[in-house]
């Protein structure tokens, strides 16, 4: 092939991976505000992505484009435009993982538990409502979202954290600082009472950990199998 024919053919081959590196970009970041682990950082989630997800078909598919542009390119511009268009992917990817958690984060997790939910017949409606109230008078760490056990003795649910953090260290201080009294704390499980309402909270292997508030006259069941969930 002539010089001039392989300039223009290695120009639109040029112009086709950069599209396909942006179009790459995109469905990471759809990606990881689906699927990705909000606890995660912005590397941790670019490799989970890259070997989870659809990432890294995408960067396998930008990588053989722009091989195919290093052979054929006649000009080192060029061949370093070709690689220069892979590696700025891969920095776009890792630029828009935090939003995409971010963004994951608003939409499927809140600062306190929330055991609430509409059409809730009695009595179930009203032991949510205690539990929420429970939950409500603590200051909590970590993110919580809508799934767990709720039953009329009281509601479930797990957290997660972002960092390393003592979650029975934790409550110990913010549950006397809110009125409640800690009943029972053997080092691998918590239990406070207060105004005839229970909270329990116990940490997973792994991290995290799962809260538990309902009525004090019965034992939270729930809780022993929250972390295996």
């Amino acid at each position: 092939m002539p010089t001039t024919g392989r300039v223009v053919s290695v120009a639109v081959l040029l112009a086709v991976e950069a599209g396909l590196a942006l179009l790459a970009v995109l469905v990471h970041f759809e990606f990881m505000r689906i699927y990705g682990i909000v606890t995660d950082t912005a590397l941790e989630g670019l490799t989970w992505g890259l070997t989870a997800g659809p990432s890294g078909l995408a960067l396998g598919l930008v990588a053989v484009v722009a091989i195919v542009g290093l052979v054929l390119a006649p000009r080192l511009w060029m061949r370093l435009t070709a690689m220069a268009i892979l590696v700025l992917m891969l920095l776009g990817m890792l630029a828009v993982t935090p939003a995409a958690l971010q963004r994951k984060t608003e939409a499927q997790f809140g600062s306190t538990p929330q055991c609430v939910s509409e059409g809730s017949a009695e009595p179930m409606a009203t032991a949510d409502r205690e539990a929420q109230r429970a939950f409500d008078s603590i200051s909590h760490i970590g993110l919580f979202n809508g799934g767990g056990v709720n039953g009329v003795g009281g509601c479930e649910r797990r957290l997660v954290l972002s960092e390393d953090i003592d979650v029975l260290q934790h409550y110990r201080a913010a549950l006397p600082a809110a009125g409640w009294e800690v009943v029972e704390d053997d080092g691998r499980h918590l239990r406070a009472q207060r105004n005839g309402l229970a909270f329990e909270v116990m940490p997973c292997s792994g991290g995290g950990g799962v809260v538990w508030a309902g009525s004090d006259d019965g034992p939270a069941n729930e809780i022993r199998m929250g972390c295996a969930q």
